[in-house]
Protein backbone atom coordinates (compact mmCIF):
# COMPACT_ATOMS: atom_id res chain seq x y z
CA UNK A 1 0.00 0.00 0.00
CA UNK A 2 1.41 3.41 -0.98
CA UNK A 3 0.82 6.13 1.61
CA UNK A 4 0.66 9.64 0.20
CA UNK A 5 1.03 11.16 3.66
CA UNK A 6 2.56 9.89 6.88
CA UNK A 7 0.09 7.94 8.99
CA UNK A 8 -0.13 8.98 12.61
CA UNK A 9 1.56 6.61 15.05
CA UNK A 10 1.39 6.84 18.83
CA UNK A 11 3.80 5.35 21.30
CA UNK A 12 3.61 5.51 25.09
CA UNK A 13 5.03 9.05 25.14
CA UNK A 14 5.12 10.29 21.56
CA UNK A 15 3.03 11.07 18.53
CA UNK A 16 4.58 10.61 15.10
CA UNK A 17 2.56 12.66 12.63
CA UNK A 18 2.79 14.06 9.11
CA UNK A 19 4.75 17.27 8.71
CA UNK A 20 2.64 20.37 8.13
CA UNK A 21 3.25 23.79 6.66
CA UNK A 22 3.20 25.30 10.15
CA UNK A 23 6.19 23.12 11.15
CA UNK A 24 8.49 25.40 9.13
CA UNK A 25 9.57 27.57 12.07
CA UNK A 26 10.17 24.52 14.26
CA UNK A 27 12.30 22.90 11.56
CA UNK A 28 14.36 26.08 11.33
CA UNK A 29 14.80 26.02 15.13
CA UNK A 30 15.84 22.36 14.96
CA UNK A 31 18.38 22.76 12.15
CA UNK A 32 19.81 26.00 13.54
CA UNK A 33 20.36 24.62 17.03
CA UNK A 34 24.14 24.40 17.62
CA UNK A 35 23.82 21.14 19.60
CA UNK A 36 21.83 19.54 16.77
CA UNK A 37 24.02 20.64 13.87
CA UNK A 38 27.28 19.74 15.63
CA UNK A 39 27.19 16.22 14.10
CA UNK A 40 25.61 17.35 10.82
CA UNK A 41 28.35 19.49 9.36
CA UNK A 42 28.57 21.95 12.24
CA UNK A 43 26.83 24.86 10.51
CA UNK A 44 23.24 26.06 11.01
CA UNK A 45 20.97 25.36 8.07
CA UNK A 46 19.54 28.44 6.34
CA UNK A 47 15.81 29.07 6.69
CA UNK A 48 15.37 28.63 2.92
CA UNK A 49 17.03 25.20 3.07
CA UNK A 50 14.86 24.25 6.04
CA UNK A 51 11.77 25.14 4.00
CA UNK A 52 13.05 22.93 1.18
CA UNK A 53 13.68 20.16 3.72
CA UNK A 54 10.05 20.41 4.87
CA UNK A 55 8.88 20.15 1.25
CA UNK A 56 11.18 17.15 0.75
CA UNK A 57 9.69 15.45 3.83
CA UNK A 58 6.16 15.85 2.46
CA UNK A 59 7.18 14.91 -1.07
CA UNK A 60 8.99 11.79 0.03
CA UNK A 61 5.70 10.31 1.22
CA UNK A 62 3.94 11.28 -2.03
CA UNK A 63 6.63 9.71 -4.22
CA UNK A 64 7.80 6.69 -2.18
CA UNK A 65 4.98 5.93 0.24
CA UNK A 66 7.28 6.34 3.25
CA UNK A 67 9.37 9.07 4.80
CA UNK A 68 9.90 11.04 7.97
CA UNK A 69 7.47 12.01 10.68
CA UNK A 70 7.36 15.03 12.96
CA UNK A 71 7.65 13.92 16.59
CA UNK A 72 5.60 15.47 19.37
CA UNK A 73 5.54 14.69 23.07
CA UNK A 74 2.07 13.39 23.89
CA UNK A 75 1.97 15.09 27.27
CA UNK A 76 2.97 18.59 26.14
CA UNK A 77 2.20 18.52 22.40
CA UNK A 78 5.64 20.05 21.90
CA UNK A 79 7.54 19.41 18.62
CA UNK A 80 10.81 17.65 19.44
CA UNK A 81 12.19 16.55 16.08
CA UNK A 82 11.98 14.32 13.03
CA UNK A 83 12.28 10.57 12.62
CA UNK A 84 11.69 7.96 9.94
CA UNK A 85 12.92 6.20 6.83
CA UNK A 86 13.78 7.72 3.51
CA UNK A 87 15.62 7.26 0.23
CA UNK A 88 18.77 9.36 0.43
CA UNK A 89 20.57 8.41 -2.82
CA UNK A 90 23.85 9.46 -1.23
CA UNK A 91 26.20 7.65 -3.60
CA UNK A 92 27.70 5.54 -0.83
CA UNK A 93 27.61 2.28 -2.77
CA UNK A 94 25.03 -0.31 -3.63
CA UNK A 95 24.96 -1.86 -0.14
CA UNK A 96 23.92 1.47 1.36
CA UNK A 97 21.96 3.15 -1.43
CA UNK A 98 19.64 0.22 -2.19
CA UNK A 99 18.07 0.13 1.29
CA UNK A 100 15.78 2.62 3.05
CA UNK A 101 17.81 4.93 5.27
CA UNK A 102 16.76 5.49 8.87
CA UNK A 103 17.19 8.92 10.38
CA UNK A 104 16.43 10.69 13.61
CA UNK A 105 17.16 14.21 14.83
CA UNK A 106 15.80 15.71 18.03
CA UNK A 107 15.99 19.09 19.71
CA UNK A 108 18.09 19.05 22.89
CA UNK A 109 14.87 19.06 25.00
CA UNK A 110 14.32 15.52 23.69
CA UNK A 111 17.85 14.22 24.29
CA UNK A 112 18.58 11.59 26.92
CA UNK A 113 14.97 10.45 27.33
CA UNK A 114 14.94 7.47 24.99
CA UNK A 115 12.67 9.33 22.55
CA UNK A 116 14.77 8.59 19.46
CA UNK A 117 14.73 4.86 20.16
CA UNK A 118 11.02 4.87 21.02
CA UNK A 119 10.11 6.78 17.86
CA UNK A 120 12.44 4.77 15.59
CA UNK A 121 11.14 1.47 16.96
CA UNK A 122 7.65 2.59 15.94
CA UNK A 123 8.85 3.81 12.52
CA UNK A 124 10.76 0.58 11.85
CA UNK A 125 7.81 -1.62 12.89
CA UNK A 126 5.56 0.38 10.55
CA UNK A 127 8.06 0.29 7.65
CA UNK A 128 8.82 -3.39 7.96
CA UNK A 129 5.14 -4.25 8.19
CA UNK A 130 4.00 -2.02 5.32
CA UNK A 131 6.95 -2.43 2.95
CA UNK A 132 8.56 -5.71 4.00
CA UNK A 133 12.08 -4.36 3.56
CA UNK A 134 14.74 -7.01 4.15
CA UNK A 135 17.02 -4.42 5.79
CA UNK A 136 17.51 -0.73 6.49
CA UNK A 137 20.66 1.38 6.85
CA UNK A 138 21.80 4.52 8.61
CA UNK A 139 24.91 6.70 8.75
CA UNK A 140 26.25 8.43 11.83
CA UNK A 141 29.14 10.71 12.73
CA UNK A 142 31.55 8.44 14.70
CA UNK A 143 31.77 11.15 17.39
CA UNK A 144 28.00 11.01 17.97
CA UNK A 145 28.17 8.28 20.59
CA UNK A 146 24.57 8.78 21.77
CA UNK A 147 23.26 8.22 18.25
CA UNK A 148 25.50 5.19 17.75
CA UNK A 149 24.15 3.71 21.00
CA UNK A 150 20.60 4.37 19.77
CA UNK A 151 21.36 2.66 16.45
CA UNK A 152 22.87 -0.36 18.21
CA UNK A 153 19.85 -0.60 20.53
CA UNK A 154 17.65 -0.62 17.40
CA UNK A 155 19.64 -3.55 15.98
CA UNK A 156 22.00 -1.69 13.64
CA UNK A 157 25.60 -2.86 13.30
CA UNK A 158 28.52 -1.09 11.69
CA UNK A 159 29.70 -2.57 8.41
CA UNK A 160 31.91 0.18 6.99
CA UNK A 161 33.24 3.72 7.37
CA UNK A 162 33.05 6.01 4.36
CA UNK A 163 33.73 9.61 3.52
CA UNK A 164 30.61 11.66 2.83
CA UNK A 165 30.95 15.37 2.05
CA UNK A 166 34.45 15.51 3.54
CA UNK A 167 33.61 13.71 6.79
CA UNK A 168 34.15 10.08 7.74
CA UNK A 169 30.86 8.49 8.74
CA UNK A 170 29.91 5.12 10.19
CA UNK A 171 27.61 3.10 7.91
CA UNK A 172 25.32 0.68 9.72
CA UNK A 173 22.68 -1.82 8.64
CA UNK A 174 19.83 -3.65 10.32
CA UNK A 175 18.38 -6.83 8.89
CA UNK A 176 14.65 -7.29 9.29
CA UNK A 177 14.13 -9.09 12.61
Amino acid sequence: MIHRSAPEIRTDRLRLRPHRRDDAAQIVALWQDPVVVHHFGGQPVAAEDCWNRLLRYVGHWAVNGYGLWAIEELESGRFIGDVGLFEGRRGLGERFDTAPEAGWVLLPIGHGKGYAREAMNAALRWGESEHRWPRTVCMIDPENLASIRTAEALGYAEYERRDHRGKELVLLERPKP
